[in-house]
C-alpha cells in the first residue's frame, strides 16, 4: 500500500510563502497525473495538477500565485504558495492518479493566512 505524506504547512501571514511537499512511501509506476487539492470548510477542491509528460494546470484563483512541480526520483511532487491570502486557509490534500485508474490520497496538512 502507497502511503502519501504531505509536509510544509503552518501558519502565514498574508502575502507569505509556503512550500507544501509530498512524498509517497514507495515508488509508483505508471503515473497519470499528480494534484494537490484542498478544503474548507467542506467541499475539496483542485488547485492545481501535473502531468506525466509536465504539463501544469491551475484553477483560476491561484494562477500567478502557485507553482507545481515534480520530483520523480524523489517520488515527491510541491506546490509553492506565493502571496499567500485569508482565502487560502484550507486543508491541502495531495493526490496521485495512476493510469490503470487507481489514485491515492495523502492525509492533508493544514494551511492557516492570517495576521
Amino acid at each position: 500500500q502507497v502511503r502519501l505524506v504531505e509536509s510544509g504547512g503552518g501558519l502565514v501571514q498574508p502575502g507569505g510563502s509556503l512550500r507544501l511537499s509530498c512524498t509517497a512511501s514507495r515508488q509508483i509506476y505508471d503515473i497519470s497525473n499528480m494534484a494537490w487539492y484542498r478544503q474548507a470548510p467542506a467541499k475539496r477542491d483542485l488547485v492545481a495538477s501535473i502531468s506525466s509528460g509536465g504539463i501544469t494546470n491551475y484553477t483560476d484563483y491561484v494562477k500567478g500565485r502557485f507553482t507545481i512541480s515534480r520530483d520523480s526520483a524523489k517520488n515527491t511532487v510541491y506546490l509553492q504558495m506565493n502571496s499567500l491570502a485569508p482565502e487560502d486557509t484550507a486543508v491541502y490534500y495531495c493526490r496521485v492518479l495512476v493510469r490503470n485508474g487507481n489514485y491515492y490520497w495523502g492525509q492533508g496538512i493544514q494551511v492557516t493566512v492570517s495576521s
